[in-house]
């Protein structure tokens, strides 16, 4: 007997064929977003009034999306877009210690801002008073228009102020996003699958030759928003070492010779696993802070919080590893040694105000000049002393405004700033890495 289609299933294949008509007509005015527009799995959802995404699915009710489609069109292609848009930006992945309803505000306000300056025939809308005050506040902020710099900006904002700006730029339901710290499997997944579409998306784009358009700037400078946190977790990954790790390889254990043994042997295999494995991690290493007069410690504090997480996020230490963060403006003022991830945690802890230990929380001391030498005279006077045995790199946070070695040293070093630098002044056997500490940063 031939299956009798119910109510239920006739809409939801109805909102699917709703959803395919929207996905196309937007990338008649977007074409180099193709990969992205159809990179979410279309998953029903009664009780949801709009879209919902956790990176790998699009969420919907299929009573909304028929009689939205009914009366206005024109919401359910921004909805899509707007969806598709917190993805390519990474915004599910970046609220880190924010405070979630304002993290979710700044970035329906990115993704809205970034929409109406594209003006596409398909996006179009009349802009209410509020929208257009908004933008033209956001426009004199010398950062740009992400996330990051939307959630300062709102810092100022009354209860009232912000309640009105959630009701104008409300979208999307964002109830499947990622907490930072619990990540779960597919979530990880999702992110780095939206990293890649991402890289796609801007090579399309430029591609087609769009960058003359307002809005397709702001769409590119969202877009390296998301990219510069990527970009210093690739670069960090260069200070570390290859060496055998005591657990079973998997990789290059064959489970079959083992099972069959025991299996005709009773309790002896043919192979035994592996019991060591070659891993890339971090065994020894130095952060120096540039606390001079010149630097700020609020970015200092956020660029600690922010390295120490990158270098937790895949697990990058040995069980015995040691890291030195010291603090130096002409003259080396502390020195913290970490040796273990719960060590780290502590100090993240203290850094963003979460709690303190019984010798108070973790402070910024200097405010001198800036004189890079002292820093690589006592790291070398840790080596002499064999406190740094493997020492696998040195980096330097700093605004590069100071007097540096010349001597070149016999370990990685890296000197990381925080805005245009002389490129003449810097030595030639180091690394050096421009931040964008607007767009990452802060978020702690």
């Amino acid at each position: 007997m031939p299956h009798i289609q119910s109510q239920t299933e006739w809409e939801e294949e109805m909102s699917i064929k709703i959803l395919h008509f929207v996905q196309n007509e937007i990338y008649l005015d977007l074409r180099f977003m193709q990969q992205a527009l159809s990179a979410l799995v279309y998953r029903r959802m009664d009780g949801l009034s709009t879209f919902a995404t956790d990176g790998v699915h699009l969420y919907f009710s299929s009573e909304p999306v028929l009689r939205i489609f009914k009366t206005n069109a024109m919401y359910l292609d921004r909805a899509y877009l707007h969806v598709v848009l917190h993805c390519i930006f990474k915004h599910l992945w970046m609220k880190g210690n924010r405070e979630k309803n304002r993290w979710n505000l700044a970035c329906d306000i990115a993704v809205e801002y970034t929409i109406d300056a594209m003006g596409k025939p398909c996006t179009k809308r009349i802009l209410s008073w509020l929208r257009q005050n908004t933008y033209e506040q956001l426009k004199k902020e010398k950062n740009g228009v992400s996330a990051a710099v939307i959630y300062r900006y709102l810092t100022n904002k009354t209860e009232e102020e912000l309640q009105a700006l959630a009701i104008e730029f409300y979208t999307d339901d964002h109830r499947f996003w990622a907490e930072e710290e619990k990540q779960s499997p597919m979530m990880q997944q999702a992110k780095e699958n939206w990293d890649k579409i991402a890289r796609q998306t801007t090579l399309e784009k430029s591609r087609k030759g769009d960058e003359s358009e307002d809005g397709e700037e702001i769409f590119a400078a969202q877009v390296r928003a998301g990219k510069s946190r990527r970009k210093y977790g690739d670069f960090l990954r260069k200070f570390s070492v290859l060496s055998e790790e005591l657990h079973c390889d998997l990789e290059e254990f064959e489970l079959g010779f083992y099972s069959y043994g025991l299996r005709l042997y009773g309790n002896l295999p043919l192979i035994e696993p592996i019991e060591t494995k070659e891993v890339q991690k971090i065994r020894e290493f130095v952060i120096v802070l540039d606390t001079s007069y010149s630097t700020s410690g609020e970015l200092i504090s956020g660029f600690l919080q922010e390295t120490l997480r990158i270098l937790t996020e895949k697990n990058s230490f040995f069980a015995k590893s040691q890291i030195r963060i010291l603090q130096c403006d002409n003259q080396v003022r502390r020195d913290e040694v970490i040796r273990s991830e719960e060590d780290i945690y502590h100090i993240i802890g203290q850094l963003s105000g979460k709690y303190t230990d019984g010798k108070g929380s973790f402070e910024i001391v200097g405010g001198g000049s800036t004189d890079f030498r002292p820093a690589f005279a006592y790291v070398e006077e840790l080596r002499k002393k064999g406190e740094l045995k493997h020492l696998g790199g040195l980096l330097y946070f700093t605004d590069g405004k100071g007097i540096y070695p010349k001597k070149r040293t016999e370990y990685k070093t890296a000197f990381l700033f925080l805005e245009d630098y002389d490129e003449a002044a810097v030595p030639p056997w180091a690394m050096r890495l421009q931040l964008e500490p607007e767009e990452w940063i802060h978020e702690h």
